[in-house]
């Protein structure tokens, strides 16, 4: 069953419209009629985690996180020329 809320309404009773997801009903928030949002249960994990599963199959490079200077420079907001903020 899918039930339509407006925004206001989902903002003043969003716990009680969290119970109701969790017993299985959809909620479509609307603003102005039209839907922009829908709350659904959250999916469980089926299956466990395992650990090493792309084992082979990925290949990082070993200079991966080396930088430039001006990469560097320009993430930090550092000048090359001075070496102080910009």
């Amino acid at each position: 069953m899918v039930t339509q809320v407006n925004v206001y309404e989902a903002k003043t009773s969003l716990s009680a419209l969290l119970a109701r997801v969790e017993a299985g009903e959809e909620i479509v928030i609307a603003r102005n009629g039209r839907a922009v949002a829908s709350l659904v249960p959250a999916r469980k994990q089926t299956e466990p985690r395992t650990p090493g599963a792309w084992r082979g199959q990925v290949w990082i490079s070993e200079d991966f996180d080396e930088l430039d200077e001006q990469t560097l420079a320009d993430w930090y907001g550092t000048s090359l020329e001075a070496g102080t903020d910009s």
